[in-house]
This record gives structure tokens, sequence and C-alpha cells, in this order.
């Protein structure tokens, strides 16, 4: 299974009914065939009397799109086909029939074949009916120049919105119908994508990055190679500016809709809505609808810009309220207001010129050059049961160090501030967890060791011991605790320097024993997996004590 479907014959029955259980709509009946959803606090024989009722709608696949425009504000029905096909004759007139008033319907449609053949037949049966009902065609697409009826694709959403902002205010059918033909006129859109979408029941078939696609899979109008979310960008905005520039003049400001495509992440959008701003700025873009998927093709990694002219009466209908549930809402969009954080630490001890031992350092970097020297060790062990990086993480902590060495900033004429400096360092410059764990052990065995006048097993204690109260990690959980704790535990005994090391050389080792592993992500790995492989943070700590030692 590649995608989480049932039967591809029941997507568009199964994602309708979804809807309708979860909202305030009406749905048609599964046995009429049909596909219809309706607001549920209309009556055409009410509201219908003095306010036109909207009616959307086209093929599936385009979630939320027409079904999540649906609301208050917005549409008022939606009727929906099979997937990138147009719904039938009679389930347009069905729709019809159920929100029609006195006040008339105005019909949003896409410019496809299908989509007008399909709603201009049932208008012109209504009509015969006695319904009164209007059709504006929506033909945003500019990716071809010559093309004599460009497609209808995102920026019909903002036509939605436009309309169901005018039709709240009682606007009449013979004074809405050239108010929305004229919206219309004033929007343009194009979109472009990586690959294209897939069809439920059917396998994936790549293609190229192309420019121009339709929102029903159709080929782009040209191929293209982006090598970045900015370049892509601008392939799309450049065609757009131009075209509103050439009909609103080179000074435009403009309102975009950002739509998602389909399988567009929630971070490549915000990275493409970085370039649009970052192209344009607030003083050219006052106003944003999205990053949102509202206009879709099923699962097509791409996406599309629409813009509209930022003029007084597009920018009141767009920021009107509306209960649609695929709706957006309006973006006002601002320069940050930025400010620098406060880095400064008054009681750091990392400083210019700090009062310097050589004993010490020379400890020190023993210890950092063991670490260095075993980075492609560690990550091996880590690649076994962790994500690969733990010889890098104590490599650049190691560094850091021995930076803070040769720039004289780490104090090295006694242990408590050398340990404290050191828990700076690696709170700073250590990736991963281990470093704010190694950090918490220097700092608070730096303090415990002032407080007690120089009593090591204590000191290094109190610093286990809030490891342990932060990582949540004991011995035997398989981490750098099982080197750690006998190595203590020595000192406690009164052995030397020779006696941790042995002490944390048994204890790692034991960790290639231990077959489930209860913190970090080796905790993640099956058991089988872990047999034989010692932990990396405990053969860092054996070897970072065994320098010590030598």
């Amino acid at each position: 299974m590649k995608r989480f479907y049932n039967a591809p014959e029941q997507v568009v029955d199964e994602v309708l009914e979804a809807d309708a259980h979860l909202r305030s709509v009406r749905l048609s009946s599964r046995k009429s065939g049909m596909r219809i959803l309706v607001r549920d606090d209309w009556d055409k024989n009410d509201q219908g009397r003095t306010q036109v009722a909207l009616l959307s709608g086209g093929g599936a696949g385009h979630e939320p799109a027409h079904a999540g425009f649906v609301g208050e504000g917005m549409l008022t029905c939606a009727v929906s086909g099979s997937v990138f096909a147009s719904p039938s004759v009679d389930a347009v007139m069905a729709g019809l029939r159920e929100v029609c008033g006195e006040a008339g319907c105005l019909m949003i449609v896409k410019n496809y074949t299908g989509d007008r053949l399909n709603f201009g037949l049932a208008a012109e049966r209504a009509r015969a009916e006695g319904l009164k009902v209007d059709m504006v065609i929506v033909s945003d697409d500019i990716a071809l120049d010559d093309a004599p009826q460009p497609r209808g694709i995102a920026g019909t959403i903002a036509i939605h919105k436009i309309a169901g902002y005018y039709a709240a205010q009682g606007t009449s059918l013979d004074e809405l119908r050239p108010l929305i033909d004229d919206a219309a006129s004033r929007l343009a859109s194009l979109g472009m994508a990586l690959d294209g979408a897939t069809l439920p029941g059917q396998e994936p078939s790549p293609r190229s990055p192309e420019l121009g696609l339709g929102i029903h899979n159709e080929t782009g109008a040209k191929d293209v190679s982006p090598k970045s979310a900015r370049e892509a960008l601008k392939l799309v905005l450049e065609p757009l500016m131009e075209a509103m520039q050439s009909r609103h003049g080179p000074k435009v400001q403009v309102i975009a809709l950002l739509n998602n495509l389909g399988r567009c992440t929630s971070q490549e959008m915000m990275v493409l809505t970085h370039a649009l701003l970052e192209s344009l700025g607030p003083d050219r873009l006052p106003m944003l609808i999205g990053p949102a998927p509202m206009m879709t093709s099923l699962d097509m990694h791409g996406f599309s810009i629409t813009l509209l002219p930022f003029e007084s009466d597009l920018e009141t209908a767009l920021s009107a309220p509306a209960t649609a549930p695929g709706w957006p809402g309006i973006r006002h969009v601002t320069t940050p207001d930025r400010f620098e954080p406060d880095v400064s630490d008054q009681n750091s001890v990392l400083t210019d010129n700090a009062p310097q031992e050589e004993r010490i350092a020379t400890a020190l970097r023993q210890v950092t050059a063991s670490l260095i020297d075993a980075r492609e060790e560690l990550d091996a062990l880590d690649a076994k049961s962790g994500d690969g990086d733990a010889g890098a993480s104590f490599e650049q902590g190691a560094r850091a160090i021995e930076q803070a060495l040769d720039d004289a900033r780490l104090p090295t004429e006694r242990w408590v501030p050398a340990l404290k400096g050191i828990g700076e360092l690696l709170a700073r410059d250590m990736g991963g967890s281990s470093g704010v764990l190694l950090s918490i052990l220097f700092t608070t065995t730096s303090a415990a060791l002032e407080e007690s006048d120089g009593d090591w097993a204590h000191a290094l204690a109190q610093g286990v011991e809030r490891m342990q109260t932060y990582g949540g990690a004991h011995k035997g959980d398989r981490t750098m605790l099982d080197a750690l704790i006998p190595a203590i535990d020595a000192v406690r005994d009164g052995g030397d320097l020779k006696a941790m090391a042995d002490a944390a050389r048994q204890g790692a080792n034991a960790t290639a024993e231990m077959k489930e592993a209860r913190a970090g992500r080796a905790s993640y790995i099956p058991g089988e997996k872990l047999d034989g492989v010692t932990d990396p943070g405990a053969e860092a700590v054996a070897r970072a004590i065994n320098a010590l030692a030598t």
C-alpha cells in the first residue's frame, strides 16, 4: 500500500462524508449517485428570497476545493464529480434546485471544457424551469500566452470569497454578475511543480519540473530546472508581475494567494513564502492569502501563485469574515520587529587572558586529542545504534575546548573554574543531547567541588545525579552513565585515575552485552541489532578517562 485509500472508486464519497460528519452541512444521499454539499443554515425560501446563492464545483481531487469553501461568507453549495471529472448536468441541476431561491443563484465555474458545458447546460435547463441563474467563468491561468481559453485554476478561490462577500451584502444577481466578472478579469495565476499527480489506484509516473501545469495533471507549458526554492518562485512570480504591471501600471501593489498543489510540506511552503516576501516586500505585497492548500491537484509536488491588484474593493471583500474551513484568511504583511537577544553572561569564566596553569591544560589536551582521534570509530558505533554522529559531536566539543585553550580563554589555574568553563563551552558548541548532559555534569561538578573543598568523589557524584535528574537515564540503560558511574565508584573506593580508567573501560565494554537500551536514540532500535555493539557515549567516556590516566 502506497497511499491511505480503501478503494479508488470510493475516495470521493468517503472524503465528502468525513467532511459532512465534522461540520454543519447537508450532503446528498449516496444512493442518488450525486455529490452535493450545501450549507445547513441555508433555506432557499428564507435567505434565498433576499440573498443570491453561490454554487461552484467541478472534478474532485482539488481538496479542499470545492466543498471546503462551503460556508457563510463563501459558497452556498458545491457539486463534485469524480476525480478530475466534471459533475453531471443532473447533479448541477439538483444543486441549483436545492439552493436557488427568489434572489437567484450565481454559478462560479473554472474555465475547463467539461465544466463550462455541464454547468452551462444546467444553467439553461434551470432557467427553463423558472430559476434565476447566471454564471461566471474564471480563466486566471497565464501559462499559455496564445491560449484562446485560459484555464481556471487557484484564482477561483479568491472569486468564491469576493462573491461571498457581495452576496452577503444583499447584492442582486443582476449587479453581482458584472462585479464578479470584473474581479475575475483582474487576477492572474501561474503554477509550477517538481512532478505530477498520482490518481487513486494508479502508480506514480515521474515527471521533470514544469512551469504552467494545469490542476488536472496536464503537461506544463515548458520544462524548467530550478536549483532552489528562490529560483522556482522567481520563475512563477516574474511573468505574473509582468502581467499585473501591463494591466495596472509599473508600481502596482498586489495581493497574493500562495497555493499548495498538494504535496509540498509546510516547511517548503514557508520557504516559498519567504522567497515571495523577499522578492516583493511589504510595500509591493501588503496582503497574503495562505500559504495553504486551496486548489490542489491530488498529491502534485508544486505550488501556484495568484495575484490581484491591491485595490480597496478587493481588499474589503477578501478581508471579510467567512466560516468555510478551507479558507485560510488574509494575512497583513509587515516588516518583522527584530531585537538582539541578550547573550551576555556576567558569571562566565571564559574571558580573554584567563589565568593559565600548564598541568591542567596538558591534561585537558590529552582528553581532547583522544576524542578527536576517536571520531570515526565513535561514529561507526553510533551508526549501529543511533544516527551516526556521536563521534562528530564529541569532536565538536573537544575542538571547542582546544580553541579556548589556544586563545587563553579557558582558565586552567584551578579545576573549579576550568570545569565551569568546559560546561559553558559544551552547552554552546557541542551538538546533540550529549553536549547538554556533559555541560550539566561539568557545571554541577564544578560547583560541588568548590562547596566540598575538593572532594572529587562527592562532586562527580553530584554531577552524575543531576545528569540523571534531567536526562532520565540510569546505570544499565546503555548510555555514557554505564562508564561514568563505575569510574566514580572507583574514586569513592579510594582508587586513583588508573582505577577510574579501568572501571570506565569495564563499564563501556559491558554495554555491548546489553540488548535493550532504555534511553537515547538506541532505545528505538531492536535489541538484536544492539548485541555486541558498545554504546558510543560510554566508549567516549572510557577513552577520555583513560587519556587523563595516561
